[in-house]
């Protein structure tokens, strides 16, 4: 993937534009020549504490995640399409994950922001982990949520990871509710209405862009150097997560010094399903002295 410097790189303004509790505007992370043009949502917040980085899940694009910032008005919030992803441009290249944190990096540095704390949900979780060992002075504290050490992992059940192979469920609506339950787990196996209610926040773009997120994660893990993690972590996960057993969170857990265990009854999307119960958690962690 292309990246240019802060310094001299353009933004273009798309204020009047939102995503829910997001201002919307495109950063050239690029150059003038080679421009590589990200999607990023920020709500403005009271201006109190530290901001708060967010991390999508694969193939999520930033309206999926504006329901839980809604719950945090208070709270400056910083999220991005990936590239390849929502409405960010196709790289020109396959990326890994020390590439995502170092766009995280850019971005904080074109807004002005300095040290935030991070959340990452799923496959964003690994990008949260990375961010928090590569950029570990620019982050405070850390929230993984539903997520694992990459491949070093207990994985899912193969029929699972079949499902998750294919980003249909961000194309077919249809499809998408059906297999909601099989995959999420929790209150998505009852309730039908949340699966179409993910589903209307989607802004798919390629399947190309989905495939390059998987190859980012392939052969990566985090499982060496979680142990050396100083960051205060707080570890969410469901107890009916069929994409990412709960004892990853055990395992995690275990491994670094400074975390904390919540479990929530119910599946991989907990952030979606139990929004209010989430934010309760997270404004516990993050506020503490």
């Amino acid at each position: 993937m292309k990246y240019g410097s802060a310094q001299g790189a353009t933004r273009r303004s798309q204020a009047a534009k939102a995503a829910g509790p997001f201002a919307i505007e495109t950063m050239n992370l690029g150059t003038a020549t080679d421009p590589l043009f990200v999607r990023v949502g920020r709500q403005a917040g009271n201006g109190k504490g530290v901001p708060l980085l967010l991390f999508n899940g694969i193939g999520g694009n930033i309206e999926l995640l504006a329901p839980l910032a809604e719950k945090m008005p208070e709270r400056e919030i910083v999220i991005f399409d990936i590239p390849g992803v929502g409405q960010s441009q196709m790289p020109k290249c396959p990326y890994r994950l020390g590439g995502i944190a170092r766009i995280a990096t850019q971005i904080l540095d074109q807004l002005g922001i300095g040290q935030v704390d991070v959340l990452g949900v799923s496959w964003g979780g690994a990008a949260a982990q990375e961010f928090a060992h590569s950029c570990r002075q620019r982050c405070r504290r850390l929230i993984l949520c539903a997520t694992a050490a990459g491949m070093v992992m207990i994985p899912a059940k193969p029929a699972v990871l079949w499902k998750m192979a294919t980003p249909k469920r961000y194309i077919d609506a249809k499809y998408s509710q059906r297999i909601s339950g099989d995959i999420y787990g929790g209150d998505f196996r009852t309730n039908p209405a949340l699966g179409a209610g993910l589903f209307r926040h989607v802004k798919w773009k390629s399947k190309l862009g989905y495939y390059l997120q998987l190859v980012a994660v392939a052969g990566w893990t985090s499982i060496l150097w979680l142990p050396g993690l100083t960051q205060p972590t707080l570890l969410m996960a469901g107890a009916d997560d069929p994409l990412v057993p709960l004892a990853n969170a055990k395992l995690m857990h275990m491994l670094i010094r400074k975390s904390e265990l919540k479990v929530f009854d119910c599946g991989h999307l907990f952030l979606v399903s139990r929004t209010d119960e989430s934010v309760t958690a997270i404004r516990a962690f993050l506020d503490k002295p």
